[in-house]
């Protein structure tokens, strides 16, 4: 079992870990990638999630062109609005300039619609066997919590999901043994940090951050894929790492319990 000082100091490792990507060339390359996409106001969001509830990076049909990859055959649309603007006349005041006279209904295609170059990444999914089987005992901390757990194959670049309100966690069947253990981690903290989330890169990463301290507390070291998930998320790194300092308290209070619950579950199964 870990002790309040020990999980401190895997924080600031995680801490040291983001600050070390966000200085690199390689998220150079990712913010270059992103800034090619439009953010898009809070209606858009709401439409985008409602036809493509997992859509993680939109672009209209030509902007994918630009970025070598192409949407495939028979995908549907994504439909957002945008403005239509039009030009003052002579007429009206010169220091008016343009203004919106309607909107307009967009197609736009998500990243998991589309074929091609592969993007710059700063995640890179983790490998590796499942000898000690952490996975089985996680499933029934799950339990323990009131959550049941289903393997699934989610048709885009999902790894998991939790659905607080109906009590489940779902986690991607044809990943590695040992980022299935990772996501379930990650699934294991919005489930009992996150009823309600109203802050989404927050939650992110609160939830990526508790599963870097119980999976290193395990003696995995999930580096690789939590360094640059909760950097992508916060917004860059010392956003990311103000955010883990004011959620200190948060993540490792949800790392505890999941490891008091690990540890409880561990000498039951002796």
């Amino acid at each position: 079992m870990t002790t309040k000082n020990t999980r401190s100091d895997l924080l600031t490792q995680l801490k040291d870990g983001i600050a070390r990507l966000t200085s690199s060339e390689a998220w150079c390359d990712y913010l270059a990638f992103q800034s090619r996409f439009h953010h898009y106001s809070y209606g858009n969001a709401l439409l985008i999630a409602a036809q493509c509830p997992a859509a993680t990076h939109v672009a209209v049909f030509t902007t994918w062109r630009k970025l070598q990859r192409s949407v495939r055959k028979g995908e549907k649309a994504i439909w957002i609005l945008a403005p239509m603007v039009g030009k003052r006349s002579a007429n009206d005041d010169p220091d008016a300039g343009q203004f919106v006279r309607g909107f307009k209904y967009v197609a736009v295609f998500d990243i998991g619609q589309t074929v091609g170059e592969v993007p710059p990444a700063v995640c890179t999914k983790l490998s590796g066997d499942d000898p000690s089987r952490f996975y089985v005992r996680f499933v029934e901390v799950a339990r323990c919590f009131g959550f049941g757990v289903a393997d699934y194959a989610f048709g885009d670049a999902t790894n998991g999901d939790c659905n607080v309100s109906e009590h489940y966690i779902r986690v991607e069947a044809r990943n590695s043994p040992a980022q299935r253990i990772k996501t379930l981690v990650h699934e294991l903290a919005h489930a009992l940090l996150h009823e309600r989330v109203t802050d989404r890169p927050l939650a992110e990463l609160e939830a990526e951050s508790t599963a870097y301290i119980v999976c290193r507390a395990i003696g995995m070291d999930t580096g690789d894929y939590s360094f640059g998930y909760v950097a992508s998320w916060a917004g860059g790194g010392e956003t990311a790492i103000a955010n883990i300092k004011s959620s200190c308290g948060r993540i490792q209070k949800a790392a505890s319990i999941i490891l008091r619950s690990f540890d409880a579950e561990q000498v039951l199964a002796a």
